[in-house]
């Protein structure tokens, strides 16, 4: 958006001091950079609860799965844990819902809606744009009629060219005014926007996980055998393994 020099139907005058050019430039920069954050963020807060989504459904499918086993049928022990399973992935995947709804109405839909107006800032810049080379191109008009020599068709022309270059002055100058007003108020106000629901992003996902440690709490209390750590099965099953190994039936050829 910067001014350049020596193109062809330009003004020689600056008509927008290089400082104003520099401040409209980079509160337009910060915006373009939080529309690219705010699209980043939404897409990946849907990635996220979509990841969630699959996870506890994938759980509560294996904990089905292990049920259907024919195993469930014959050893009553093992169909009570899985059972315990089935019931602690449920409450996991209905407390995982709970979350990810929360999350959609309190996160996700205001990321869309403050996205939303990023379309009406990009044209009232693009207007802004616009507004400026109309006044670029009737100021270089002026100044051509101006260089002339001072004929009575000359003053003419220029009378009408400046007759002509004021409501553009004035309605880049407006529109001007009003974006250098409006973006910094816009920028500065995300903080206010986004607290609530960054506030409420923490609470479901502290809710979430302390339901999370409850119920694997009671799964644990439910499943543990005591005096049996986890070194023992590993052994115990490395046992039964060696067993099933020396098996005819999957002997190497």
């Amino acid at each position: 958006m910067s001014w350049i020099p020596f193109k062809i139907g330009q003004p020689k005058k600056q008509i927008v001091p290089k400082t104003v050019e520099r401040d409209f430039e980079r509160e337009y920069g910060k915006l373009q950079q939080l529309e690219e954050q705010t699209k980043r963020l939404q897409k990946d807060m849907k990635k996220s609860t979509d990841a969630d989504l699959a996870m506890s459904k994938s759980a509560v499918k294996i904990s089905l799965d292990l049920l259907s086993n024919p195993l469930c049928e014959q050893d009553q022990d093992f169909l009570n844990m899985v059972t315990a399973l089935d019931t602690a992935m449920k409450r996991m995947d209905a407390f995982n819902q709970e979350k990810v709804n929360q999350i959609q109405k309190t996160v996700i839909e205001p990321l869309k809606k403050f996205g939303s107006v990023f379309p009406s800032l990009n044209m009232a810049v693009k207007r802004r744009e616009q507004a400026l080379q109309d006044y670029r191109r009737l100021q270089a008009k002026v100044e051509k009629y101006e260089e002339k020599e001072k004929t009575g068709p000359v003053l003419a022309k220029l009378h009408q060219a400046r007759e002509e270059l004021r409501p553009v002055r004035d309605d880049f100058e407006a529109k001007n005014k009003q974006l250098l007003d409006e973006m910094p108020r816009f920028y500065n106000s995300r903080l206010d926007y986004f607290q609530p629901s960054f506030e409420s992003l923490i609470r479901a996902q502290v809710v979430y996980y302390s339901e999370m440690h409850k119920i694997f709490g009671d799964l644990t209390q439910q499943l543990d055998q005591p005096g049996c750590p986890d070194e023992q099965r590993e052994r115990e099953n490395e046992a039964r393994l060696s067993e099933l190994r020396a098996l005819s039936i999957v002997a190497d050829d």
